[in-house]
């Protein structure tokens, strides 16, 4: 029972991995093309890519469970990338966020929409408690906020978010 039981979790873990790795190839083919087309994917925002990390990942609207599983999330009520304002994203630090475990100050990140290009630089990293909204909060300024849980490799729901905030370039 304990075998079949194994088989079946490592059945359903590779289900979700494979959906979440064509979604992201899919989704990201929208970015690669001129940016005067219309996406052809409902909800998708952009794409995030931070060069000295090898990282990319697709951005979709929404941060439900069901959308977190296939891409990074914008966190709904704040601001869209070219506007002042603060841009959310979360994403889960198990899958798709897991390099964020590595970023640095100064790193650049790039979010590519179907209007253009903007590009970022890290200007912070910090922890705070999940409560701790106020990092969402606009300031004046066009910036990115990427969310995820801390610590990287703690099981079950963690204690703690880990924020990176860059200001635009």
């Amino acid at each position: 029972m304990l075998l079949t039981t194994a088989v079946g979790l490592l059945g359903y873990s590779t289900v979700v991995m494979a959906d979440t790795w064509m979604f992201q190839r899919q989704a990201s083919l929208q970015f690669d093309t001129p940016h005067t087309q219309a996406p052809s994917m409902d909800g998708l925002v952009g794409r995030l890519d931070i060069p000295r990390l090898g990282f990319s990942v697709v951005i979709a609207e929404g941060t439900k469970d069901s959308t977190l599983r296939r891409a990074a999330g914008h966190i709904g009520g704040t601001g869209l990338p070219g506007r002042p304002g603060n841009v959310g994203i979360a994403g889960h630090r198990d899958t798709l966020f897991r390099p964020l475990k590595d970023i640095r100050l100064n790193d650049v990140i790039t979010l590519t929409t179907l209007q253009g290009e903007y590009r970022y630089r890290v200007v912070s990293t910090k922890i705070v408690t999940p409560s701790n909204v106020a990092v969402l909060d606009p300031d004046g300024q066009e910036v990115l906020t990427l969310v995820t849980c801390y610590p990287f490799y703690f099981v079950g729901p963690s204690p703690d978010r880990f924020i990176v905030r860059a200001k635009r370039l």
